[in-house]
Protein backbone atom coordinates (compact mmCIF):
# COMPACT_ATOMS: atom_id res chain seq x y z
CA UNK A 1 0.00 0.00 0.00
CA UNK A 2 3.19 2.37 0.81
CA UNK A 3 3.60 3.18 -3.23
CA UNK A 4 0.08 3.38 -3.84
CA UNK A 5 -1.31 6.88 -4.40
CA UNK A 6 -3.73 8.57 -2.17
CA UNK A 7 -6.56 8.31 -5.59
CA UNK A 8 -5.64 4.90 -5.74
CA UNK A 9 -6.32 3.59 -2.30
CA UNK A 10 -9.51 5.56 -2.14
CA UNK A 11 -10.25 2.85 -5.31
CA UNK A 12 -9.44 0.17 -3.13
CA UNK A 13 -11.90 1.44 -0.16
CA UNK A 14 -14.85 2.20 -3.39
CA UNK A 15 -14.38 -1.26 -4.58
CA UNK A 16 -13.98 -3.21 -1.26
CA UNK A 17 -17.82 -1.49 -0.48
CA UNK A 18 -19.58 -2.14 -3.38
CA UNK A 19 -20.53 -5.66 -4.82
CA UNK A 20 -18.57 -5.79 -8.26
CA UNK A 21 -18.99 -2.62 -9.46
CA UNK A 22 -18.44 -1.18 -12.18
CA UNK A 23 -16.30 1.88 -14.00
CA UNK A 24 -18.93 4.25 -14.34
CA UNK A 25 -20.21 3.31 -10.78
CA UNK A 26 -16.38 3.82 -9.08
CA UNK A 27 -16.36 6.92 -10.95
CA UNK A 28 -19.73 8.24 -9.78
CA UNK A 29 -18.75 7.24 -6.09
CA UNK A 30 -15.25 9.24 -6.23
CA UNK A 31 -16.77 12.24 -7.94
CA UNK A 32 -19.35 12.60 -4.85
CA UNK A 33 -16.04 12.27 -2.09
CA UNK A 34 -14.39 14.39 -4.22
CA UNK A 35 -16.84 16.74 -5.40
CA UNK A 36 -15.70 16.76 -8.59
CA UNK A 37 -15.15 15.26 -11.88
CA UNK A 38 -13.24 12.27 -12.00
CA UNK A 39 -11.92 11.93 -15.97
CA UNK A 40 -12.17 8.37 -17.85
CA UNK A 41 -7.75 9.25 -18.29
CA UNK A 42 -7.59 8.87 -14.33
CA UNK A 43 -9.70 6.32 -13.72
CA UNK A 44 -9.17 3.84 -16.07
CA UNK A 45 -5.34 3.66 -15.85
CA UNK A 46 -5.36 3.54 -12.05
CA UNK A 47 -7.74 0.86 -12.19
CA UNK A 48 -5.55 -1.05 -14.39
CA UNK A 49 -2.30 -0.29 -12.18
CA UNK A 50 -4.11 -1.53 -9.17
CA UNK A 51 -5.24 -4.53 -11.55
CA UNK A 52 -1.01 -5.76 -12.04
CA UNK A 53 -0.53 -5.11 -9.24
CA UNK A 54 -2.51 -8.09 -7.72
CA UNK A 55 -4.74 -5.92 -5.58
CA UNK A 56 -7.95 -6.10 -7.51
CA UNK A 57 -9.55 -8.58 -10.62
CA UNK A 58 -10.98 -7.04 -13.83
CA UNK A 59 -14.02 -9.23 -15.06
CA UNK A 60 -16.47 -8.03 -18.14
CA UNK A 61 -20.23 -8.38 -17.50
CA UNK A 62 -20.74 -7.46 -21.50
CA UNK A 63 -18.86 -6.30 -24.18
CA UNK A 64 -18.92 -2.62 -22.70
CA UNK A 65 -19.13 -3.20 -19.01
CA UNK A 66 -16.16 -4.28 -16.92
CA UNK A 67 -16.44 -4.83 -13.29
CA UNK A 68 -13.92 -4.57 -10.32
CA UNK A 69 -13.54 -7.24 -7.22
CA UNK A 70 -10.38 -7.17 -4.42
CA UNK A 71 -8.54 -10.01 -4.59
CA UNK A 72 -6.97 -11.86 -1.36
CA UNK A 73 -3.78 -9.84 -1.63
CA UNK A 74 -6.06 -6.58 -1.73
CA UNK A 75 -8.12 -7.39 0.90
CA UNK A 76 -5.11 -8.19 3.40
CA UNK A 77 -3.33 -4.65 2.11
CA UNK A 78 -6.62 -3.01 3.30
CA UNK A 79 -6.88 -4.42 6.47
CA UNK A 80 -3.12 -3.79 7.09
CA UNK A 81 -3.46 -0.48 6.24
CA UNK A 82 -6.78 0.01 8.92
CA UNK A 83 -4.81 -1.66 11.65
CA UNK A 84 -1.63 0.56 10.68
CA UNK A 85 -4.22 3.61 10.42
CA UNK A 86 -5.96 2.78 13.68
CA UNK A 87 -2.53 3.09 15.67
CA UNK A 88 -2.37 6.68 15.10
CA UNK A 89 -6.03 7.79 14.87
CA UNK A 90 -8.55 6.73 17.36
CA UNK A 91 -12.29 7.52 16.50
Amino acid sequence: MYDLTGFQRDLLYVIAGEDEPHGLAIKEELEQYYEKEIHHGRLYPNLDTLVDKGLVEKGRRDRRTNFYTLTRRGRRELEARRDWEGQYVEL
